[in-house]
């Protein structure tokens, strides 16, 4: 690539690499007033009159003999110039080693006849083509008084007294970008992520605020609230595996990208099929059940080939913890816009939010590195540095994978984690509300108390799994370690609720259960992309698939266990599922790969 620079500044001239001992046959061009004196070619006749006058303006410019030196054993030549604004200097040369430099300060000439620019071969002889090298820019120290080449310091990051832009031939000095494109690309893949899941909670919970302006304004009973809210369910737990499926053989981007599309349109169309009838709203809020339903799946899919095992812990905590600020940012501004707007511009906006997260995921992500053409080569090192395969997959061994007993331990240990999760978080209101005596208000309140536990929980755990990786202990280790807290720790504090004596204690009681319940995105939902990183979207299909389960049957036998007992009853059943789900997790999950 040709490189020629045009610097005027103040005292500075530029620096620009030469060959060992220039040869002739170098352009040089002139800039005077504006008028631009190029194309004089050293190579063409001497003895032409053109060419003759033109080199003999360029030497009325020229006051002092070069002076040659050496610069770290290179050959290096000193032209100076009169401090002009009106004259620059357009320099083209070429060379692997030596310099040249171009000064703006004063001299006098003691030879006028024979005027040299060496290392640029201007004179009034015969001379070679010109050629040309590629250059890279830096920065050079420099004095505006007469150089000693010897004891020029060149400082790559400052100049002392001006600042001047420099050509270095043939060099390898790497440019700096800014600080947005040094970003890792696979954590601007999680951001992405974490924002899809943040999307993702706030549409779903905008419904439970609501709804209670829309039963009053169409008359809906407490039979046909349940319906409503239920309905999401029909088709979260369709697309559960089908989404794991569709993410494994034809890579996460396409599949995250079509549920955030398809759960916005339904989000903002719910107003108006609700206005038609109970039936549209029901098939509505199905389809965004249907959108939703293959996020996680796809996202599984998605970090398992972006992100290495050694940040895998921290990664899958942020992403779930958009989920639980979704529910935080869902239920605080879900109120005022009722207020000011009403109830269908919770929906309007909301479901908006998806169009400017698609426009950015399009040009952001890919599903995996090796379809990333901007990816920096020591970034895809490190990536795809494992024994890991990245490739999609073409066939689903589903008696392979069923015939793991790993894989069984994901699915009941999930299945008796959500149990515990969804009851806190579906009754939880009515807690406060009948036990605590909490009015509405305080009850909405402390809801979101919970929520915001885990979201720091859940990022205090991911760290502090990857560290104990980075020392040394072993994946399977970690896993158990970090599920069994996900898994005691609810179970200690649920049964420490019979004892307290006073809201606050019962409510900080709730906070801690949740906050180590988050420790599972350590455990069991990080250990689908080790059993089995080319099945990830599958696995975490099928073991989601029993935790929706759990979270629809969890809320109906809890009502059954109020009517007939107590609170206490409540929390003895999801006491003894916490124990079971510890004894499976601990005697058959693994943290090797399973699955290729």
């Amino acid at each position: 690539m040709t490189m020629s620079g045009l610097i005027s500044n103040r005292n500075f001239g530029s620096f620009v690499g030469s060959g060992n001992g220039y040869r002739s046959g170098r352009d040089i061009s002139v800039q005077r007033r504006g008028v631009s004196i190029s194309g004089v070619s050293v190579a063409q006749d001497p003895f032409s009159r053109r060419q003759h006058n033109m080199h003999l303006r360029l030497e009325e410019r020229i006051r002092k003999p070069m002076r040659k030196s050496h610069y770290k054993g290179e050959h290096c030549s000193l032209v100076s110039r009169q401090s002009s604004p009106c004259l620059n200097f357009k320099l083209q040369a070429s060379g692997i080693n030596g310099c040249s430099f171009v000064s703006s300060a004063p001299y006098r000439s003691n030879n006028v006849e024979q005027r040299e620019v060496h290392g640029l071969g201007l004179s009034r002889r015969k001379h070679a083509q010109p050629k040309v090298a590629k250059a890279n820019k830096f920065r050079v120290s420099y004095k505006s008084e007469e150089y000693n080449i010897s004891e020029t310091k060149i400082d790559p990051l400052q100049s002392t007294e001006g600042t001047g832009e420099a050509i270095l031939l043939e060099g390898n000095l790497q440019q700096v970008s800014p600080w947005w494109q040094q970003f890792p690309k696979r954590w601007v893949i999680v951001l992405l992520c974490f924002s899809a899941f943040l999307l993702c909670n706030m549409d779903r919970v905008n419904m439970s605020i609501a709804i209670l302006p829309m039963s009053q304004e169409f008359n809906w009973n407490s039979a046909t609230v349940g319906l409503i809210q239920s309905s999401f369910f029909w088709g979260y737990l369709l697309t559960q595996i089908v989404g794991g499926i569709w993410a494994d053989k034809i890579g996460g981007k396409l599949v995250l990208g079509f549920g955030v599309v398809w759960w916005s349109i339904a989000t903002v169309l719910t107003p108006i099929a609700a206005k038609l009838g109970l039936p549209f709203l029901l098939i509505m809020r199905a389809f965004m059940g249907i959108g939703e339903g293959v996020a996680m799946p796809a996202m599984n899919n998605i970090l398992s080939k972006w992100i290495p095992v050694s940040e895998r812990s921290r990664s899958l905590a942020l992403v779930y913890s958009g989920m639980y600020l979704g529910s935080v940012t869902g239920l605080a501004f879900s109120p005022m816009l009722i207020q000011k707007f009403g109830w269908p511009s919770v929906f309007y906006s909301f479901g908006s939010l998806g169009s400017i997260w698609f426009v950015l995921w399009l040009s952001k992500a890919y599903s995996s590195p090796k379809e990333d053409p901007d990816l920096g080569v020591e970034e895809k090192k490190l990536i795809l540095g494992g024994n890991v395969s990245k490739e999609p997959v073409s066939v689903i061994p589903w008696k392979l994978i069923l015939s793991k007993a790993p894989v069984w331990a994901l699915i009941i240990s999930h299945f008796c984690h959500n149990w515990g999760t969804f009851i806190l978080l579906t009754w939880m209101p009515t807690y406060y509300n009948q036990v605590l005596k909490f009015n509405l208000t305080e009850s909405g309140l402390f809801c979101v108390l919970p929520w915001l536990t885990m979201a720091i929980f859940a990022n205090i755990g991911g760290w502090i799994a990857d560290t104990l990786v980075s020392k040394g202990l072993s994946i399977t280790s970690v896993r158990k370690i970090m599920q069994s807290v996900g898994f005691l720790g609810p179970a200690f504090f649920l049964t420490q609720l019979s004892h307290v004596r006073t809201p606050a204690m019962a409510v900080l009681c709730m906070a801690c259960s949740q906050g180590s319940d988050a420790f599972s995105q350590s455990g069991l939902y990080s250990n689908h992309q080790d059993i089995g990183p080319r099945y990830a979207g599958v696995l975490l299909g099928l073991s989601n698939t029993a935790g929706v389960l759990a979270g629809v049957f969890g809320t109906a036998a809890t009502g059954y266990i109020l009517q007939r007992g107590s609170w206490d009853d409540v929390f003895k059943v999801a006491v003894v599922l916490y124990i079971i789900g510890t004894l499976v997790w601990n005697i058959f999950s693994t943290g090797e790969k399973i699955l290729d």
